[in-house]
């Protein structure tokens, strides 16, 4: 019997679950809820319906597991616990302060309902998260280090596109070479935050707009640009389309320690990711979890959970004897 999955808006995440269910056999999207007119969005999976999102009680005996495409800021704090008095839910809920807060809220309703709730799947909150876990584990006397890019950040092209005279833009963080080279040869460096980062925006400026004034903003902008060396190039729409049309992302954890009785021997854990795109490299990884989600929920572990109470074999489509043989 598949894995039937439903999906909770239909934005560039959204669309790349639908395209993850593609690639897992046992995994059949049933159903897409939308807060757009059901018959404005076009889908590519034929057999699935398409649902105004105040129908998705209706569905709750058809769907195994809900995944949540909303975003951190506002969707997701008040979707996931809403959702998991209904379904088995999965979310990418990533606003690392919060998530506390709403692993707690998440789980006292899915405790309620018994249903199975995994919060912050993608790859960071997620996949760094379990490496930055493996390795402090493994060299606890040791250091963490976490540089993301050279990628496009959602947010933060967003929080530039906000800006009065900005019509369109997007934001890119890269590491600095120099700093990742430092940490890679075990120096361990302290580093304040503009050293391990900068960032470079390609802004299209509305008719007229003072270029001046929005490169201000944006260097000066707290939270977002004031602490890094930023780059700002103004440029035609034309050039952004082509040149800075997809949504590329990755990144790195690394962890240095030390071994023996005198801490003589120095060893470096590194991790890294390269993505052409990041919602549908995250939504791979949420579809994972989807399997966690029904498996644990089938054998009544009730409430919520990170990516560190998943045992590893329940993300798997092969059994514990073809994982023993093949990849052990």
């Amino acid at each position: 019997m598949s894995i039937r999955i439903g999906i909770l808006g239909y934005g560039n995440l959204g669309r790349g679950v639908e395209c993850a269910v593609k690639q897992n056999p046992d995994m059949e999207l049933v159903a897409v809820f939308t807060r757009r007119e059901p018959q404005t969005v076009s889908i590519l999976t034929e057999s699935a319906s398409v649902c105004h999102v105040s129908e998705a009680a209706a569905w709750k005996d058809k769907i195994d597991v809900l995944i949540l495409c909303g975003g951190s800021a506002t969707d997701l704090p008040e979707q996931t616990p809403a959702y998991a008095k209904l379904f088995n839910v999965v979310d990418s809920f990533d606003t690392h302060a919060n998530i506390p807060k709403h692993f707690d809220a998440v789980d006292a309703v899915a405790k309620e309902s018994g249903k199975t709730g995994i919060i912050s799947v993608g790859w960071d909150p997620g996949m760094f998260s379990l490496n930055r876990m493996y390795a402090s584990a493994i060299l606890p006397g040791g250091k963490d280090y976490t540089f993301w890019g050279k990628g496009v950040s959602q947010g933060h092209s967003d929080a530039i596109r906000r800006i009065e005279g900005v019509k369109n833009a997007k934001q890119y963080t890269i590491p600095v070479e120099a700093t990742l080279e430092a940490v890679r040869e075990g120096k361990n460096p302290e580093l304040s935050t503009r050293e391990k980062h900068t960032r470079e925006c390609f802004v299209v400026l509305e008719e007229g707009a003072d270029a001046a004034k929005v490169e201000q903003e944006i260097k000066t902008m707290p939270n977002y640009f004031a602490d890094y060396d930023t780059t700002v190039h103004f440029i035609s729409e034309e050039e952004l389309i082509r040149d800075h049309g997809g949504i590329p992302h990755g990144g790195f954890v690394l962890r240095s320690g030390k071994t023996g009785w005198e801490e003589e021997n120095s060893h470096l854990i590194e991790y890294s990711l390269k993505l052409d795109s990041n919602p549908e490299f995250t939504s791979s990884v949420i579809i994972a979890y989807a399997r966690a989600a029904y498996r644990l929920n089938k054998e009544g572990q009730a409430g919520a959970k990170t990516v560190f109470d998943i045992p590893p074999a329940y993300l798997s489509a092969k059994s514990g004897e073809e994982l023993r043989a093949a990849m052990l």
